[in-house]
């Protein structure tokens, strides 16, 4: 099964949950292919991106979309969380900005969302993963990646406090992948 990323926080956590799956990376599967994000939803997103692995390889693909929505902010960046501000952006370049901006609103409630997709040529299974917190007034952490060093949870510490088995217990992307993973014991026993 390919796992349609190149981010390698995303691959470790992904490899990590689905440990019974033997699963390769797009570089792994010597892929060299960046896919459009376009889709007006993560799941639109994660769809296209394994539906075009899958019709390159003819291989099981999942393919995922995530990203951060800010009650304040009218629920932005949403989908263009990693693309808000340019190709060129860091992720310190992109949280800097969402902490200016939030700090102008009394609300700092957030949320992240993650749409996991498999696909088969044929069949698409969706997992699907949601949390709660809020943005920190600063970037806190030094574990994770994007938007993990502002995304506070319930305990008060961000995602990039916590370890990589802590966040995999936790985050939206656990979530998704173990939606998935339950959603795909169902679906493999009907086939």
């Amino acid at each position: 099964m390919i796992f349609a990323s190149n981010n390698e926080g995303k691959i470790n956590e992904i490899k990590e949950i689905l440990c019974d799956y033997d699963i390769k990376s797009l570089k792994e599967s010597n892929i060299d292919i960046d896919v459009i994000e376009d889709g007006e939803t993560f799941y639109d997103n994660a769809l296209k991106k394994a539906r075009e692995i899958y019709n390159l390889t003819n291989t099981e693909t999942i393919a995922d979309d995530s990203g951060l929505c800010i009650e304040c902010l009218d629920g932005f960046p949403g989908v263009m969380t990693h693309r808000f501000l340019g190709d060129s952006a860091s992720d310190i370049d992109r949280n800097n900005y969402l902490i200016n901006e939030v700090k102008k609103h009394d609300n700092k409630k957030a949320y992240v969302v993650c749409s996991l997709v498999y696909y088969d040529g044929k069949n698409v299974v969706e997992g699907l993963g949601k949390i709660q917190g809020r943005i920190t007034s600063e970037r806190r952490g030094k574990n994770g990646f994007g938007f993990d060093e502002i995304f506070e949870l319930e305990n008060g510490k961000t995602l990039a406090e916590l370890t990589a088995d802590e966040k995999n217990n936790v985050s939206a992307r656990a979530q998704a992948t173990f939606d998935l993973k339950k959603k795909l014991i169902k679906y493999n026993n009907k086939r």
